[in-house]
Protein backbone atom coordinates (compact mmCIF):
# COMPACT_ATOMS: atom_id res chain seq x y z
CA UNK A 1 0.00 0.00 0.00
CA UNK A 2 2.60 2.14 1.05
CA UNK A 3 4.56 2.13 -2.49
CA UNK A 4 1.14 2.71 -4.30
CA UNK A 5 0.26 5.83 -1.95
CA UNK A 6 3.84 6.58 -3.09
CA UNK A 7 3.34 6.43 -6.62
CA UNK A 8 0.43 8.03 -6.24
CA UNK A 9 2.27 11.66 -4.57
CA UNK A 10 4.39 11.63 -7.66
CA UNK A 11 1.91 11.62 -10.01
CA UNK A 12 -0.28 14.26 -8.14
CA UNK A 13 2.31 16.91 -7.67
CA UNK A 14 -0.57 19.10 -6.65
CA UNK A 15 -1.26 17.04 -3.46
CA UNK A 16 2.25 17.35 -2.46
CA UNK A 17 4.11 19.58 -3.67
CA UNK A 18 2.62 22.04 -0.71
CA UNK A 19 3.00 19.91 2.13
CA UNK A 20 6.58 19.03 0.91
CA UNK A 21 7.49 22.42 0.45
CA UNK A 22 6.05 23.28 4.28
CA UNK A 23 7.99 20.42 5.58
CA UNK A 24 11.40 21.16 4.28
CA UNK A 25 11.13 24.82 5.96
CA UNK A 26 10.28 23.74 8.61
CA UNK A 27 12.88 21.18 9.08
CA UNK A 28 15.49 23.38 7.40
CA UNK A 29 15.21 26.06 9.93
CA UNK A 30 14.69 23.38 13.02
CA UNK A 31 17.92 21.71 12.03
CA UNK A 32 19.76 24.78 11.51
CA UNK A 33 18.17 26.26 14.91
CA UNK A 34 19.22 23.61 16.95
CA UNK A 35 23.22 23.49 15.31
CA UNK A 36 23.34 27.25 15.84
CA UNK A 37 22.22 27.44 19.23
CA UNK A 38 24.07 23.92 20.42
CA UNK A 39 26.86 26.01 19.19
CA UNK A 40 26.39 29.23 20.94
CA UNK A 41 26.14 27.31 23.85
CA UNK A 42 28.73 25.31 23.66
CA UNK A 43 31.29 28.00 22.94
CA UNK A 44 30.26 30.05 25.67
CA UNK A 45 30.69 27.25 28.26
CA UNK A 46 33.79 26.28 26.29
CA UNK A 47 35.46 29.92 26.61
CA UNK A 48 34.32 30.27 29.96
CA UNK A 49 36.23 26.86 31.49
CA UNK A 50 39.11 27.64 29.70
CA UNK A 51 39.62 31.55 30.89
CA UNK A 52 37.44 31.24 33.92
CA UNK A 53 35.46 28.90 36.06
CA UNK A 54 37.12 25.22 34.79
CA UNK A 55 34.17 22.32 34.73
CA UNK A 56 34.41 22.57 39.24
CA UNK A 57 36.24 25.22 40.83
CA UNK A 58 38.01 24.64 44.17
CA UNK A 59 38.38 28.37 46.23
CA UNK A 60 37.91 29.93 50.09
CA UNK A 61 34.62 30.47 50.87
CA UNK A 62 35.02 34.16 51.22
CA UNK A 63 36.79 34.20 48.00
CA UNK A 64 33.69 33.11 46.14
CA UNK A 65 31.46 35.58 47.68
CA UNK A 66 33.47 38.46 46.51
CA UNK A 67 34.81 36.50 43.49
CA UNK A 68 34.22 39.41 41.15
CA UNK A 69 36.90 41.44 42.69
CA UNK A 70 39.34 38.49 42.57
CA UNK A 71 40.26 39.43 46.42
CA UNK A 72 43.92 37.21 46.48
CA UNK A 73 44.01 38.68 50.33
CA UNK A 74 41.23 35.63 50.51
CA UNK A 75 43.13 33.08 48.35
CA UNK A 76 43.87 29.68 49.20
CA UNK A 77 47.14 28.90 51.07
CA UNK A 78 49.39 25.21 51.09
CA UNK A 79 47.39 24.53 47.52
CA UNK A 80 50.67 21.72 47.16
CA UNK A 81 48.81 19.33 49.26
CA UNK A 82 45.24 20.89 48.69
CA UNK A 83 46.09 19.91 44.91
CA UNK A 84 47.46 16.34 46.22
CA UNK A 85 44.03 15.21 47.74
CA UNK A 86 42.13 16.13 44.98
CA UNK A 87 43.65 14.21 42.40
CA UNK A 88 43.69 11.43 44.43
CA UNK A 89 40.16 12.02 45.14
CA UNK A 90 39.53 12.71 41.70
CA UNK A 91 41.91 11.12 38.95
CA UNK A 92 39.74 11.61 35.97
CA UNK A 93 40.26 15.78 36.97
CA UNK A 94 42.97 17.58 35.79
CA UNK A 95 43.68 20.29 38.45
CA UNK A 96 45.69 23.36 37.79
CA UNK A 97 46.03 26.88 40.34
CA UNK A 98 45.45 29.83 39.12
CA UNK A 99 46.03 33.66 39.58
CA UNK A 100 43.80 36.37 38.60
CA UNK A 101 44.45 39.60 39.71
CA UNK A 102 44.39 43.23 38.55
CA UNK A 103 47.11 45.78 38.24
CA UNK A 104 48.84 48.69 36.25
CA UNK A 105 51.20 48.11 33.61
CA UNK A 106 54.19 50.73 33.32
CA UNK A 107 55.69 51.02 29.81
CA UNK A 108 59.12 53.57 30.32
CA UNK A 109 60.99 55.05 27.98
CA UNK A 110 64.74 55.16 27.41
CA UNK A 111 65.40 57.03 30.50
CA UNK A 112 63.00 54.79 32.57
CA UNK A 113 60.40 57.20 33.00
CA UNK A 114 57.00 56.14 32.01
CA UNK A 115 55.96 56.88 29.38
CA UNK A 116 52.88 55.09 28.66
CA UNK A 117 50.62 52.82 31.08
CA UNK A 118 47.43 51.48 31.53
CA UNK A 119 44.96 49.00 33.71
CA UNK A 120 45.35 45.72 32.77
CA UNK A 121 43.68 41.76 33.91
CA UNK A 122 46.44 39.45 34.41
CA UNK A 123 46.56 35.26 34.79
CA UNK A 124 49.13 33.53 36.60
CA UNK A 125 49.26 30.43 34.85
CA UNK A 126 51.93 27.52 34.78
CA UNK A 127 53.31 27.85 31.31
CA UNK A 128 56.92 26.67 32.18
CA UNK A 129 56.40 23.25 33.61
CA UNK A 130 57.35 20.59 30.96
CA UNK A 131 53.99 18.71 31.25
CA UNK A 132 51.64 21.55 31.62
CA UNK A 133 48.71 22.10 29.19
CA UNK A 134 47.63 25.32 29.91
CA UNK A 135 49.08 26.98 26.58
CA UNK A 136 47.34 24.79 24.72
CA UNK A 137 44.01 25.01 27.02
CA UNK A 138 43.83 28.80 26.31
CA UNK A 139 44.86 28.25 22.84
CA UNK A 140 47.55 30.41 23.08
CA UNK A 141 50.20 28.94 20.74
CA UNK A 142 47.58 29.84 18.03
CA UNK A 143 46.74 33.25 19.20
CA UNK A 144 50.13 34.25 18.81
CA UNK A 145 50.80 37.38 16.97
CA UNK A 146 53.39 38.33 17.76
CA UNK A 147 57.02 37.38 18.96
CA UNK A 148 56.92 33.83 21.10
CA UNK A 149 55.17 31.79 23.92
CA UNK A 150 57.71 32.62 27.78
CA UNK A 151 60.42 30.24 27.71
CA UNK A 152 62.30 31.61 31.26
CA UNK A 153 61.63 33.24 34.30
CA UNK A 154 60.11 37.23 34.01
CA UNK A 155 58.48 37.05 30.61
CA UNK A 156 55.18 37.42 29.77
CA UNK A 157 52.31 37.64 27.18
CA UNK A 158 50.09 41.02 26.24
CA UNK A 159 46.96 41.11 24.41
CA UNK A 160 48.47 42.83 21.10
CA UNK A 161 45.44 45.25 21.57
CA UNK A 162 47.03 46.27 24.76
CA UNK A 163 50.55 46.25 23.49
CA UNK A 164 49.69 48.62 20.31
CA UNK A 165 48.14 51.29 22.98
CA UNK A 166 51.04 51.24 25.32
CA UNK A 167 53.34 51.05 22.11
CA UNK A 168 55.64 47.76 23.17
CA UNK A 169 56.55 44.69 21.94
CA UNK A 170 58.39 41.71 22.20
CA UNK A 171 62.00 42.23 23.85
CA UNK A 172 60.51 45.37 25.50
CA UNK A 173 60.44 45.92 29.29
CA UNK A 174 57.16 46.76 31.95
CA UNK A 175 56.65 47.30 34.90
CA UNK A 176 53.57 45.52 37.06
CA UNK A 177 52.33 48.25 39.53
CA UNK A 178 50.11 46.01 41.80
CA UNK A 179 48.99 44.57 45.28
CA UNK A 180 50.62 42.06 47.19
CA UNK A 181 48.60 38.66 48.98
CA UNK A 182 49.18 40.96 51.80
CA UNK A 183 47.75 44.00 50.84
CA UNK A 184 51.27 45.78 50.71
CA UNK A 185 52.68 47.66 47.00
CA UNK A 186 54.03 45.47 44.54
CA UNK A 187 56.47 46.81 41.77
CA UNK A 188 57.77 43.75 39.13
CA UNK A 189 59.71 43.87 36.36
CA UNK A 190 58.98 41.73 33.44
CA UNK A 191 59.72 41.51 29.52
CA UNK A 192 57.71 41.40 26.97
CA UNK A 193 57.78 37.57 25.47
CA UNK A 194 54.95 38.62 22.41
CA UNK A 195 51.44 39.58 21.77
CA UNK A 196 48.47 37.50 21.69
CA UNK A 197 44.55 37.80 20.28
CA UNK A 198 42.16 35.84 21.91
CA UNK A 199 38.88 37.07 20.00
CA UNK A 200 37.49 38.71 22.93
CA UNK A 201 37.18 42.02 23.21
CA UNK A 202 36.45 41.60 26.79
CA UNK A 203 39.90 40.07 27.23
CA UNK A 204 42.24 41.57 24.93
CA UNK A 205 41.09 45.25 25.87
CA UNK A 206 43.96 45.11 28.72
CA UNK A 207 45.07 41.00 29.71
CA UNK A 208 48.68 40.01 30.31
CA UNK A 209 49.63 36.54 31.15
CA UNK A 210 52.67 35.38 33.43
CA UNK A 211 54.16 32.10 34.60
CA UNK A 212 52.52 31.01 38.08
CA UNK A 213 55.57 31.62 40.18
CA UNK A 214 56.30 34.90 38.88
CA UNK A 215 52.65 36.08 39.94
CA UNK A 216 53.75 34.52 43.08
CA UNK A 217 56.92 36.12 43.54
CA UNK A 218 55.15 39.25 42.54
CA UNK A 219 52.30 39.10 44.64
CA UNK A 220 54.12 37.39 47.71
CA UNK A 221 51.84 34.74 47.20
CA UNK A 222 54.14 31.37 48.23
CA UNK A 223 52.09 28.08 47.24
CA UNK A 224 48.88 30.03 47.37
CA UNK A 225 46.85 30.50 44.58
CA UNK A 226 43.37 32.19 44.17
CA UNK A 227 41.97 29.30 42.43
CA UNK A 228 42.43 26.14 41.36
CA UNK A 229 40.52 24.78 38.86
CA UNK A 230 39.34 21.32 37.63
CA UNK A 231 38.86 19.48 34.18
CA UNK A 232 37.61 16.68 32.91
CA UNK A 233 40.28 14.92 30.97
CA UNK A 234 37.72 14.00 28.21
CA UNK A 235 37.57 18.00 27.65
CA UNK A 236 33.78 18.17 27.41
CA UNK A 237 31.78 19.48 30.63
CA UNK A 238 29.64 16.54 32.49
CA UNK A 239 26.81 18.27 34.31
CA UNK A 240 25.55 15.38 35.91
CA UNK A 241 29.43 14.60 37.23
CA UNK A 242 30.36 17.88 38.05
CA UNK A 243 27.18 18.26 40.34
CA UNK A 244 27.69 15.19 42.21
CA UNK A 245 31.55 16.07 42.65
CA UNK A 246 30.52 19.06 44.23
CA UNK A 247 27.55 17.71 46.21
CA UNK A 248 30.24 15.15 47.56
CA UNK A 249 32.78 17.68 48.22
CA UNK A 250 30.80 19.86 50.17
CA UNK A 251 29.61 17.26 52.30
CA UNK A 252 32.59 17.24 53.95
CA UNK A 253 33.23 20.65 53.38
CA UNK A 254 33.97 22.93 56.51
CA UNK A 255 30.98 25.58 55.60
CA UNK A 256 31.96 27.50 59.08
CA UNK A 257 35.38 28.31 58.57
CA UNK A 258 35.52 31.30 55.82
CA UNK A 259 38.67 30.45 54.62
CA UNK A 260 38.29 26.81 54.01
CA UNK A 261 37.95 25.41 50.33
CA UNK A 262 34.79 25.04 48.88
CA UNK A 263 34.29 23.52 45.10
CA UNK A 264 31.22 24.83 42.62
CA UNK A 265 30.58 24.03 39.42
CA UNK A 266 30.74 25.69 36.05
CA UNK A 267 27.03 26.00 36.34
CA UNK A 268 26.91 27.99 39.31
CA UNK A 269 29.75 30.57 37.97
CA UNK A 270 29.20 33.72 35.73
CA UNK A 271 25.90 33.29 35.47
CA UNK A 272 25.97 30.07 32.97
CA UNK A 273 23.37 28.35 34.88
CA UNK A 274 20.56 31.04 33.78
CA UNK A 275 22.65 30.99 30.24
CA UNK A 276 22.37 27.69 29.81
CA UNK A 277 18.52 26.39 30.77
CA UNK A 278 17.80 29.45 28.40
CA UNK A 279 18.94 28.08 25.34
CA UNK A 280 17.63 24.44 26.28
CA UNK A 281 14.37 26.34 26.64
CA UNK A 282 14.57 28.49 23.29
CA UNK A 283 15.27 25.17 21.40
CA UNK A 284 12.04 23.44 22.80
CA UNK A 285 10.08 26.42 21.83
CA UNK A 286 11.40 27.08 19.08
CA UNK A 287 10.39 23.57 17.65
CA UNK A 288 6.74 23.64 19.54
CA UNK A 289 6.63 26.66 17.68
CA UNK A 290 7.52 25.46 14.08
CA UNK A 291 5.26 22.35 15.12
CA UNK A 292 2.07 24.79 15.80
CA UNK A 293 2.72 26.53 12.69
CA UNK A 294 3.07 23.82 10.35
CA UNK A 295 0.08 22.10 11.83
CA UNK A 296 -1.95 24.86 10.89
CA UNK A 297 -0.56 25.62 7.65
CA UNK A 298 -0.98 21.66 6.60
CA UNK A 299 -4.49 21.39 8.32
CA UNK A 300 -5.50 24.21 6.20
CA UNK A 301 -3.36 22.53 2.90
CA UNK A 302 -5.47 19.46 3.95
CA UNK A 303 -9.00 20.92 4.16
CA UNK A 304 -8.47 22.69 0.81
CA UNK A 305 -6.82 19.20 -0.54
CA UNK A 306 -10.14 17.99 0.76
CA UNK A 307 -12.36 20.28 -1.08
CA UNK A 308 -10.41 19.04 -4.59
CA UNK A 309 -10.32 15.30 -3.88
CA UNK A 310 -13.78 15.68 -2.62
CA UNK A 311 -15.02 13.38 -5.01
CA UNK A 312 -12.61 10.75 -5.17
CA UNK A 313 -13.09 10.43 -1.14
CA UNK A 314 -17.00 10.09 -2.15
CA UNK A 315 -16.27 7.40 -4.86
CA UNK A 316 -13.85 5.31 -2.61
CA UNK A 317 -16.55 4.80 0.24
CA UNK A 318 -19.44 4.43 -2.52
CA UNK A 319 -17.25 1.72 -4.08
CA UNK A 320 -17.20 0.00 0.13
CA UNK A 321 -13.40 1.16 1.26
CA UNK A 322 -14.49 1.66 4.53
CA UNK A 323 -14.21 5.64 6.83
CA UNK A 324 -11.21 3.94 8.39
CA UNK A 325 -8.93 2.62 5.61
CA UNK A 326 -9.71 5.89 3.54
CA UNK A 327 -8.57 8.09 6.92
CA UNK A 328 -5.85 5.50 7.67
CA UNK A 329 -4.52 5.73 4.04
CA UNK A 330 -4.42 9.93 4.11
CA UNK A 331 -1.96 9.67 7.37
CA UNK A 332 -0.10 6.65 5.56
CA UNK A 333 -0.21 9.71 2.87
CA UNK A 334 1.41 12.55 5.66
CA UNK A 335 3.91 10.49 6.77
CA UNK A 336 5.86 9.81 3.18
CA UNK A 337 4.97 13.23 3.00
CA UNK A 338 6.63 14.13 6.04
CA UNK A 339 9.71 12.05 5.71
CA UNK A 340 10.26 13.38 1.95
CA UNK A 341 10.03 16.79 3.61
CA UNK A 342 11.97 16.02 6.87
CA UNK A 343 14.91 14.30 4.63
CA UNK A 344 15.55 17.36 2.11
CA UNK A 345 15.04 19.53 4.72
CA UNK A 346 17.53 17.86 7.23
CA UNK A 347 20.06 17.80 4.32
CA UNK A 348 20.10 21.15 3.18
CA UNK A 349 20.14 22.03 7.07
CA UNK A 350 23.03 19.89 7.28
CA UNK A 351 25.26 21.46 4.64
CA UNK A 352 24.63 25.36 5.97
CA UNK A 353 25.29 23.89 9.59
CA UNK A 354 28.88 22.45 8.32
CA UNK A 355 29.27 25.61 6.39
CA UNK A 356 29.02 27.73 9.61
CA UNK A 357 30.99 25.28 12.00
CA UNK A 358 34.13 25.92 9.70
CA UNK A 359 33.61 29.70 8.52
CA UNK A 360 31.54 31.14 11.80
CA UNK A 361 29.93 34.33 11.79
CA UNK A 362 32.35 37.55 13.43
CA UNK A 363 30.34 39.37 15.41
CA UNK A 364 33.14 41.23 16.90
CA UNK A 365 31.74 44.56 15.73
CA UNK A 366 29.44 44.13 18.17
CA UNK A 367 31.20 43.43 20.86
CA UNK A 368 33.56 46.54 21.24
CA UNK A 369 32.23 47.40 24.39
CA UNK A 370 31.46 44.20 25.95
CA UNK A 371 32.30 43.24 28.89
CA UNK A 372 31.54 39.29 28.71
CA UNK A 373 33.87 37.01 28.14
CA UNK A 374 32.11 35.67 25.17
CA UNK A 375 34.46 34.33 21.49
CA UNK A 376 34.03 36.81 18.87
CA UNK A 377 32.82 33.81 16.18
CA UNK A 378 30.25 32.02 16.48
CA UNK A 379 29.46 28.96 15.16
CA UNK A 380 27.16 26.20 14.51
CA UNK A 381 27.92 22.74 16.00
CA UNK A 382 26.32 19.43 14.44
CA UNK A 383 25.82 16.96 16.99
CA UNK A 384 24.15 13.67 16.96
CA UNK A 385 20.62 14.75 17.77
CA UNK A 386 20.94 17.47 14.53
CA UNK A 387 20.93 15.17 12.19
CA UNK A 388 17.11 14.03 13.28
CA UNK A 389 16.07 16.77 15.60
CA UNK A 390 14.18 18.11 11.72
CA UNK A 391 11.88 15.74 12.02
CA UNK A 392 10.31 15.78 14.99
CA UNK A 393 8.21 18.95 13.67
CA UNK A 394 8.03 16.89 9.97
CA UNK A 395 6.38 13.97 11.11
CA UNK A 396 4.83 15.67 13.99
CA UNK A 397 2.99 18.69 12.00
CA UNK A 398 1.84 16.90 9.15
CA UNK A 399 0.25 13.95 10.79
CA UNK A 400 -1.65 16.38 12.88
CA UNK A 401 -2.70 18.22 9.93
CA UNK A 402 -3.99 15.07 8.15
CA UNK A 403 -5.62 14.28 11.18
CA UNK A 404 -7.56 17.13 11.83
CA UNK A 405 -8.50 17.57 7.98
CA UNK A 406 -9.64 14.25 7.55
CA UNK A 407 -12.21 14.22 10.46
CA UNK A 408 -14.45 15.19 7.95
CA UNK A 409 -14.79 11.71 6.42
CA UNK A 410 -16.47 10.69 9.08
CA UNK A 411 -19.02 12.70 8.66
CA UNK A 412 -19.82 11.44 4.79
CA UNK A 413 -23.20 10.08 5.02
CA UNK A 414 -23.39 6.81 3.26
CA UNK A 415 -26.72 7.18 2.05
CA UNK A 416 -25.67 10.99 0.24
CA UNK A 417 -22.96 9.70 -1.53
CA UNK A 418 -24.55 8.45 -4.68
CA UNK A 419 -26.62 11.72 -4.66
CA UNK A 420 -23.51 13.61 -4.44
CA UNK A 421 -21.93 11.78 -7.01
CA UNK A 422 -24.78 12.22 -9.76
Amino acid sequence: MIRFLFKGLLRDRQRSLLPVTVVFIGALLTVFLQSWMTGILGDMIDFNAKFSTGHVKVMTKSYWDRVEQMPNDLALINTAPLIAGLEKEYPDVEWVSRIRFGGLIDAPDSSGETRAQGPAAGWGIDLLSPNSREAERLNIPKSMVRGRIPQQAGEILLSEQFAQNLKVGPGDAVTLVGSTMLGGMSLYNFTVAGTVSFGSNAIDRGAFIADLQDVRMALDMNDAAGEILGYFRTGVFDKELASGMVSGYMAKADTTDEFAPIMVSLRDQNGLSAMVDYMDYMIGIGIFIFIMAMSIVLWNAGLLGGLRRYGEVGVRLAMGESKGHVYRSMLWESVLIGTAGSVMGTALGLILAYWLQKTGIDISGMMKSSSMMLPSVFRTVVTPATFYVGFVPGLFATVIGTALAGIGIYKRKTAQLFKELQ
